[in-house]
């Protein structure tokens, strides 16, 4: 049976929608029905912020267009379709680069819109919303707003970060930034525990324009959230020898009937990761696709977590606690033996974002993912939860299929301000879920 386009990238939970294909030629909304819509890009969200369970998704992969690109002053405007992969094709050859991006490119703009993507750079440049200068928004009843921070405020601010609740994105303009070469100078920096981490932090952020970081969160004890420190800057001059972005791809062509991932295996493949760079310190030159992309490598790599999918657990913790939380998240993995392998440490920055339900804070952001498990993956993150509350953290609604109503409006006390500029037809399953509806 032929997998379904219309999934999360966690392929849980698994929902009936009804898709509704538009293109650049059609105007054609369903009109006759009483069944909820919301925009569906490329289906890159983890959770169920871009699955509507018993409604329909108007799928705007087909707004797929560019319509002006400036390059002296690097202004792009396009249709809300175009993946960010489709982007860079584009203007990196001229000189331009994304100002902000998150793990994959293979996400739509006005997705990377509705979810106020952040990226290793949030410590420089905050989140893609802040880039944005302006896009138009249409609504369930044909009316078309063109948004930006000086016309129809209140809905920009609503549709950034707003899940796509607010309307339907046409097309959007954005602010790129300006690059000499497609490489990147890079430093890969093994550390020993949690608190080595906080230390390349704080020397790496007014030095390197881009810093993120590894786990090995099966470690204890004296090495507790050991790992690799990643950063990096735009190389301002071609490389000696420069080397070549990867040509081909792995592919994991079916989705398994089991997780390729487990407590045994993870643990073997933690510590041969850890080690598979003989020196603690590594500098080079990098394409900046393997960099920003590692995972883009290998299709359909979400399948190696089985039939029963993932989920991600993604935080972030204020600094006041951002230390001692996070050492508390590890100790509880390692103690359940539940390890992610794709665990991912970075201190945001505290550039605020215009977006009303925007997820980035000051603080320490963890991302996790988990082998779907149900009730002993959810008991683990349930706890979880407690530690984040009590720090004053929040969740991330793009890599969520499980936070409750009442955390949700705990970690968002603006929810309903941004309820009063969701369109009448438009919801979907996460919203329903964490506001009772």
């Amino acid at each position: 049976m032929k997998e379904s386009r219309y999934r999360s990238w966690g392929g849980y939970p698994r929902t009936q929608q009804e898709p509704h294909v538009l293109n650049w030629l059609s105007d054609n909304w369903p009109k006759q029905t009483n069944k909820s819509l919301l925009p569906f890009g490329n289906g890159r969200s983890y959770g169920d912020s871009c699955l509507n369970n018993q409604g329909i998704l108007l799928d705007a992969r087909g707004l797929d267009h560019f319509i002006d690109f400036d390059v002296d002053k690097g202004i792009l405007r396009c249709e809300a379709g175009v993946l960010l992969s489709e982007i860079l094709d584009l203007i990196v050859p001229k000189g331009w680069f994304l100002p902000v991006t998150p793990g994959t490119k293979y996400v739509t703009i006005g997705g990377a819109i509705a979810n106020d993507v952040h990226g290793k750079n949030h410590h420089r440049n905050g989140t893609f919303g802040r880039f944005v200068k302006q896009f138009e928004l249409q609504r369930s009843d044909g009316t078309r707003l063109i948004c930006s921070p000086t016309e129809n405020t209140a809905m920009f601010e609503a549709t950034i970060s707003g899940l796509g609740l607010t309307g339907l994105i046409l097309w959007a303009e954005i602010e790129l930034q300006k690059i000499h070469t497609p490489y990147m100078n890079v430093e890969s920096i093994r550390f020993a525990n949690l608190d080595e981490f906080f230390e390349l932090s704080e020397e790496s952020n007014d030095l390197y324009e881009y810093t993120v970081a590894w786990i090995d969160c099966l470690a204890k004890g004296n090495v507790l959230g050991r790992g690799f420190f990643m950063r990096a800057n735009h190389a301002v001059e071609m490389p000696t020898s420069p080397p070549t972005a990867p040509s081909r791809k792995l592919s994991i062509p079916i989705e398994l009937p089991f997780p390729l991932l487990n407590s045994y295996t993870l643990k073997t493949f933690n510590t041969l990761y850890y080690n598979k760079q003989f020196i603690r310190r590594w500098q080079g030159d990098q394409h900046y696709d393997p960099f920003f992309y590692p995972l883009d490598g290998i299709n359909h790599w979400n399948r190696m977590y089985g039939k029963e999918g993932f989920v991600q657990y993604q935080c972030v913790v204020p600094h006041a606690h951002g230390k001692e939380v996070i050492r508390n998240i590890l100790s509880e993995i390692s103690r359940a033996r539940s390890g992610s392998f794709l665990s991912v440490l970075k201190v945001f920055g505290d550039s605020p974002s215009p977006g009303m339900l925007s997820f980035p804070q000051p603080g320490v952001t963890l991302a996790l993912d988990f082998p779907n498990k149900h009730k002993n993956t959810f008991e683990l993150l349930d706890n979880l939860d407690i530690l984040l509350k009590n720090a004053g953290g929040r969740l991330y609604p793009a890599k969520d299929a499980r936070m409750t109503a009442r955390n949700f409006k705990l970690f968002y006390p603006n929810w309903e301000k941004f309820s009063q500029y969701i369109d009448p037809r438009f919801s979907s399953s996460f919203w329903r879920r964490v506001t009772d509806e």
